[in-house]
């Protein structure tokens, strides 16, 4: 009985999706904060041991050169201070012995100095390979879901959600125990394919229980908060968990949690049964050639690729810059993630009373101006505001613009969700894509700083055309049923189309039925 109310229960499906995302996107970022350091560790430093003997031996040469060393090291150990004072006072015999001792000093005293500024040649190098793993993720996932999409039209949302799981399992596992750059990029590929699957799924399956306009913009809210929250868990639990534990340790409990949410989806989605949709869908390449659908999908491409950017040259250019520790990586994210799940369920509610485009607007426009200024930060203290002004301004355009890509499909196609929310993730990808592979090679060429003026310019110039969806226009026969169903939002609509249009009221009717 538990289990019948269970699946015919709105709220557990939204729980199932938002579990869904949340791992997701867990997965996503917690790889952000462990790949530059472990790479540096295991690659630079394993290159360089060889080099490491060789100092070893030059070391004791440096104590066996002058005749006091045993007497002046049992000084050294006891009271430093004893050792300065005699450097001071004693004749010229004590002054060699100092200067002997003082190369030594420089290579044992500051080693995060030495360390920063060590191998920043590989460092610099390493933004393209990083970016490159980073963005093979997005780049298998842009052309597995123009295949997704349609196939949730012809056997359901269950299924493709299920499938998502088992190979978003996979790839955790894979990511525990991989060793070397090309396993890493396998297991960052495979995620690729399994969260095609089940965002694609979830959004779709989402936007078909929840009909109404208002009711799917909080049900997107709280989904894209669980995005978020993943997003906002995943970089500082996986720097220290790498720093505290190791680095198989986040994965594995990654992967426990998964199998939680696939046991859950048994119980509730039955992936078993195909539901296919009772009407037939617009394809993908009709809603391409939307240009209102086309606006949409480049606001949520161009906020998401600014963090799409920072997410692999960031940790780099703090290595270099900052010459931060391991969990200062990670915790860079933090006000981002933060204020994105803030901003993602704030606006969920008041991006429909206050108008979505205008909402998108303005938070491309923050989303500029918060890149702009991520360069000007000297130390971990002073990324907080422009990183939590980004995660705010992402957060209004992801929960604008989602409502928005169901809705234009409402107003202006066939009432089917999975390709139109094919779309939006592809655009996502299209970020997550773009962003990392042109974001290292950008790095390499001119700097980090003129890569964050770049992302930011655009996004403020691209701002503007969110104008374009305050009245998006609807396709004739569909204006009738809006009219009966939700007439608030056809208020936009001229009154002679509105006349003309409702002789086809009763076929418009039967279509729906």
């Amino acid at each position: 009985r538990w289990l019948k109310e269970g699946r015919e229960s709105r709220t557990l499906v939204l729980v199932v999706v938002f579990v869904a995302l949340l791992l997701d996107n867990m997965l996503l970022t917690v790889v952000v904060p462990i790949v530059p350091t472990f790479l540096y560790t295991t690659e630079y430093e394993g290159a360089n041991s060889s080099a490491a003997p060789d100092q070893m031996e030059s070391a004791p040469l440096a104590y066996k050169a002058p005749p006091f060393s045993s007497m002046f090291s049992y000084f050294d150990n006891t009271t430093v201070t004893v050792l300065d004072y005699s450097a001071d006072s004693t004749t010229e015999q004590a002054n060699m012995t100092e200067s002997s001792s003082l190369p030594q000093l420089p290579d044992t005293s500051p080693p995060p100095e030495s360390s920063c500024l060590e191998g920043e040649e590989f460092l610099t190098n390493e933004n393209v390979r990083v970016g490159l793993l980073f963005a093979s993720k997005a780049l298998i996932q842009l052309m597995v879901n123009p295949f997704v999409g349609p196939l949730t039209n012809r056997i359901g949302y269950h299924i493709p959600m299920f499938i998502g799981f088992v190979i978003m399992f996979l790839s955790t596992v894979m990511f525990a125990f991989s060793g070397t750059y090309t396993l890493l990029f396998i297991s960052r590929a495979l995620q690729g394919i399994g969260s095609s699957f089940s965002s694609v799924a979830g959004l779709g399956m989402l936007a078909s229980v929840y009909t109404d306009d208002s009711e799917r913009g909080n049900a997107m809210g709280i989904a894209l908060g669980g995005l978020a929250l993943g997003v906002l868990i995943g970089a500082p639990f996986g720097s220290v968990m790498y720093e505290f534990v190791g680095k198989s340790s986040p994965f594995l409990i990654l992967a426990f949690l998964a199998l939680l949410d696939g046991a859950l989806q048994l119980c509730i989605l039955q992936p078993s049964k195909i539901f296919p949709e009772s009407t037939k869908g617009t394809p993908v390449f009709t809603l391409l050639r939307d240009p209102y659908i086309l606006v949409a999908a480049g606001a949520l491409c161009f906020a998401n690729m600014g963090v799409a950017m920072l997410e692999p040259t960031l940790p780099i250019w703090m290595m270099q810059t900052m010459c931060s520790p391991k969990w200062q990586l990670g915790m860079a994210f933090l006000p981002a993630s933060i204020s994105y799940l803030i901003g993602t369920n704030l606006f969920g509610v008041l991006a429909h009373k206050m108008g979505r485009w205008l909402c998108s607007l303005i938070g491309m426009v923050v989303v500029g101006i918060s890149l702009l200024c991520v360069p000007l930060a000297k130390n971990i203290y002073g990324l907080i505001a422009p990183n939590g002004g980004l995660g705010f301004a992402i957060g209004m355009v992801d929960s604008s613009m989602m409502p928005v890509m169901g809705y234009l499909v409402d107003l202006r196609h066939t009432s089917v969700y999975g390709s139109v929310y094919a779309i939006a993730d592809v655009a996502f990808c299209m970020g997550f894509a773009i962003g990392p592979s042109t974001g290292g090679a950008i790095v390499r060429a001119i700097g980090f700083p003129w890569l964050m003026v770049i992302i930011g310019v655009i996004n403020i110039a691209y701002a503007p055309l969110c104008w374009h969806l305050r009245s998006p226009p609807a396709k004739e026969e569909k204006i009738a049923i809006l009219s009966q169903e939700c007439p608030m939002q056809t208020k936009s609509h001229s009154t002679q189309k509105s006349l003309r249009d409702f002789p086809l009221t009763d076929d418009s009717d039967v279509e729906t039925e």
